[in-house]
């Protein structure tokens, strides 16, 4: 381990499906000496994709940690997954990390699932390192890809490397900062390179990408730009540093590029993550806050002489116990130290430490601010919690998650599965945030909601296989949602009397639609008091949000949940005797219930956002296909020979599209989708949707 904190990097490994991370992370733990074979995504030797479903599909389900050391630093990785049905392990992977590689494919530049993971990074301030991968793929283009991070993510690409060569002709790179060409060895998998005088033909280009470069980083340090405006040499310390200060402050993201699969670029990549990206204690302060009290603000910072504080990010069922990791922000965390879970404020022991390598551990006995480790023991610790010193109680800002868009229902086959099933359930749940279910009495069956077709599979197969649970699982289901059209003043009363003590609660709200800039309806509902001069006592204003919030958990038209709403407390009285908080909960409810049949309720369906890449020669069949189900394609651009469609799509419409869109394009056309909005229903589909309920 490093002396002192300014030497670890927590960083992340983010990409769009198939860019490449997973190879890369694997090259980055045989170069540190943390594996020594080379394990490969395409033969299902990865180490970072370590379950059974991961190898067999060649994809990343789950985020792997593991612990490296490389030259003076050591790295804490995680490699994250890059398929949208598992963006909730993006999330909360980035949001305990201190920074980033972004991984493109040379041949396609900025993808559709790397905008979303970018957003996510850029929501935690995140400074990041971008590597174009796959230099050698045919189409691969490397002036293309950096161009596609400038327009499409706004970002500040400054290229510190520039290819030899591209597609088949790919050779090697030229380092800008040193000026040299540098080739790597294939026989000994690139761990060894040979760095030459840059090809005569190519020292014009290079001179030309080396002045951007100078350019760009010369705002970032006084000397550097004294030095560029004169026209005078300057060193390579001057560069790292003004890199280094724009990476961190996020206004500037050096470029690195190779072939991961074929050992290239790799070893730069990393030499740049720890001379680029900040340590635990760059990075700025944490505003935390008093438990229960949010506008009490405490600052947390990496510090291991202060109380402890840190976040529980993940958590991996294991039948030995819960497996929960931790980001430490604060203090020193031991083996057999108690404590406080402060979101649900009880307290709670960690047994036993471990350093994670992928699904191996090593166990440790000490944790300081800084690390992120695994530990064993907490019981009733949920993702987001924060844990802390029992005296010295802390909350962190928690992880928000998106909502699940598909559902589908699950029976258990016997009776031994129906006993089983709920357990299995709660610890899917408990390790995967986006997991929802319900038991629908009505029906006897089990409701589950989800990312998407791909990650419910997955979660039917852990039930089956890893759990021994064996169920039938029904047709996926959209998850619809509903709203209203109109603002409508409501007056409610909820009044009983029964001898002695009775009720009494009386609430006036305002409903009315929340809407986006562009005219949608919000994800989120709000409640606001406007109560002045004591109408409704203080004490009962919770009571009457929580009525409200229930209330519009089940809609008007179809029980399905009513989004897009915002609910104003504008009058009400009381009575000193018989006024409860239960009262005033049912007024609220009450008026809620009432308003929602004034005010013309809507259905609303989940939008995808949708990018097609088809041959161009199939691109009439696919957009007439895409045409017919509702979508609207909003742009279309051609690379090489293929075409590639963005488009707004109903999830009603896209079950089953890979196998529709293989059979049009015979096996060549690829697709990802992800989740944009809510929109209304056209009124005829809505009108059978409601008829089927």
């Amino acid at each position: 381990m490093p002396e002192t904190l300014s030497k670890i990097r927590n960083i992340g490994v983010m990409a769009h499906i198939d860019a490449g991370k997973t190879t890369f992370s694997e090259r980055v733990l045989y170069y540190t000496g943390k594996t020594y074979k080379m394990g490969e995504v395409h033969e299902g030797t990865a180490v970072m994709d370590y379950l059974e479903e991961e190898q067999q599909r060649g994809i990343t389900i789950t985020s792997a940690a593991t612990t490296c050391p490389w030259k003076k630093w050591v790295f804490h990785l995680i490699d994250t997954p890059g398929h949208v049905d598992f963006t909730a392990e993006v999330e909360r992977s980035l949001r305990v990390l201190d920074g980033a590689i972004a991984v493109f494919d040379a041949s396609e530049g900025v993808q559709a699932q790397s905008e979303t993971v970018w957003r996510q990074g850029q929501k935690y301030k995140l400074p990041c390192v971008c590597f174009i991968n796959k230099m050698d793929k045919l189409g691969a283009d490397f002036e293309m890809s950096v161009n596609s991070i400038r327009e499409k993510l706004g970002a500040q690409p400054v290229c510190m490397q520039y290819p030899i060569g591209q597609d088949s002709t790919f050779e090697g790179l030229i380092d800008l900062v040193e000026m040299k060409a540098v080739y790597f060895r294939q026989e000994k998998l690139g761990a060894s390179m040979e760095e030459v005088e840059i090809p005569a033909e190519m020292k014009e280009t290079a001179e030309k990408w080396r002045h951007d470069m100078l350019e760009h980083l010369a705002e970032f340090d006084e000397q550097l730009m004294d030095k560029y405006v004169h026209n005078e040499p300057v060193e390579e310390e001057l560069i790292h540093k003004a890199a280094r200060k724009g990476t961190i402050a996020g206004k500037l993201h050096p470029v690195f590029l190779g072939s991961a699969l074929r050992y290239v670029g790799v070893q730069k990549a990393l030499d740049a993550v720890g001379r680029y990206l900040p340590s635990p204690v760059d990075k700025s302060e944490i505003h935390a806050h008093e438990p229960g009290d949010d506008k009490k603000e405490i600052i947390v910072k990496c510090d291991t002489h202060k109380p402890f504080v840190g976040l529980a990010f993940k958590i991996i069922s294991d039948k030995h116990g819960d497996l929960t990791f931790i980001r430490i922000y604060q203090g020193v965390l031991k083996n057999g130290t108690r404590v406080l879970n402060s979101n649900r404020n009880f307290k709670e022991n960690v047994t036993r430490l471990f350093k994670m390598h992928a699904s191996s551990r090593d166990s440790v006995e000490t944790a300081r601010a800084g690390d992120i480790v695994a530990c064993v023991g907490l019981k009733d610790t949920m993702t987001g919690d924060t844990l802390c010193d029992t005296k010295h109680p802390v909350q962190l800002e928690s992880i928000k998650f998106p909502e699940a868009v598909i559902s589908m229902s699950i029976e258990p086959e016997s009776a031994s599965d129906r006993d089983k099933l709920p357990t299995g359930l709660a610890a899917l749940r408990k390790e995967d945030p986006t997991f929802q279910f319900k038991y629908d009495p009505e029906t006897g069956q089990t409701i589950i909601r989800g990312m998407g077709e791909l990650h419910l599979e997955i979660l039917q197969h852990r039930l089956t296989r890893d759990m021994k649970i064996n169920v039938k699982v029904g047709r996926p289901k959209v998850a619809y949602r509903e709203a209203f059209g109109k603002k409508i003043e409501q007056e409610s009363k909820f009044v009983r009397q029964t001898g002695g003590r009775g009720q009494y609660g009386h609430v006036v709200i305002i409903m009315e639609p929340l809407l986006d800039e562009e005219g949608r309806f919000k994800k989120e509902n709000e409640f606001e008091n406007k109560i002045i001069g004591g109408s409704i006592p203080k004490e009962y204003i919770p009571a009457v949000e929580n009525g409200v919030l229930e209330a519009l958990s089940s809609g008007e038209l179809a029980g399905y949940p009513v989004v897009g709403a915002k609910v104003t407390l504008i009058d009400g009285s009381f009575h000193t005797v018989d006024s409860s908080e239960l009262a005033f909960e049912q007024a609220g409810m009450l008026a809620v219930r009432e308003g929602l049949k004034k005010a013309g309720s809507m259905l609303l369906e989940p939008i995808m956002k949708l990018e097609v890449t088809v041959p161009d020669t199939e691109f009439g069949t696919v957009q007439g296909n895409i045409i017919s189900k509702r979508g609207l394609i909003t742009d279309s651009r051609m690379h090489g020979n293929l075409r590639t469609i963005d488009a707004n799509v109903p999830l009603s419409e896209m079950f089953g599209y890979s196998s529709e869109l293989r059979s049009v394009t015979s096996g060549r056309g690829t697709f990802v989708m992800e989740p944009l909005t809510y929109e209304k229903v056209p009124e005829q589909i809505a009108e059978k949707i409601l008829a089927g309920y």
